[in-house]
């Protein structure tokens, strides 16, 4: 997996958190600096330690799967993807606490990078540069939340389902591109 394979992964992933905080942006009633930090902190450090974690998990069953590994990939990118794409379209409006409080912020931080768990145990399997992968994937989370901190508080809940959508569609995407060229059907 080259570095533009690995940073639109990356964005892709970083939707679900981009989406909670929009919802954390239209929450808070005054902005400043350091909500888009915390907030951008957060979660590009468990989007960056989540897919470590499970490329240690897959590493560990590697040589058991190996002649299953790029349907393994598909699936999991297809069902993280498909329930964004479900998600994006479902209508549930989920209400936000303005709190950056740790508790909060904890729950909120592992619930969006779950999905990044899934990916992480992909990498182990597709041998990807792991160091790369998790600094690109925690500083786009970073950036894209902070960012979205701002335009939710800017202009409020217009792009959540539009940003599940996007990284939704990419990691359906990219896990159906893994399985073809696996299967020969698409040149490397």
């Amino acid at each position: 997996m080259g570095i533009w394979e690995l940073l639109i992964l990356a964005v892709g992933l970083a939707m679900d958190a981009f989406a909670v905080s929009i919802c954390k942006g239209l929450s808070i009633r005054k902005l400043n600096l350091r909500h888009m930090v915390i907030v951008g902190l957060w979660f590009g450090a468990f989007q960056a330690l989540m897919p470590l974690l499970g490329y240690f998990l897959g590493s560990a069953f590697t040589q058991l799967v190996q002649a299953l590994d790029h349907w393994i990939a598909f699936v999991l990118l297809l069902i993280i993807g498909g329930n964004m794409i479900r998600e994006a379209f479902s209508g549930d409006e989920e209400e936000v606490s303005p709190s950056l409080a740790v508790p909060g912020m904890f729950l909120l931080a592992v619930a969006t990078s779950i999905d990044a768990l899934a990916v992480g145990i992909t990498f182990a399997f597709l041998r990807v540069n792991i160091w790369l992968a998790v600094a690109l994937i925690g500083v786009c989370t970073f950036v894209i939340s902070a960012a979205g901190v701002k335009i939710g508080n800017v202009f409020g809940a217009r792009f959540k389902s539009k940003a599940e959508l996007l990284g939704g569609v990419v990691l359906v995407l990219i896990g159906a591109k893994i399985l073809l060229e696996h299967l020969g059907l698409l040149a490397l």
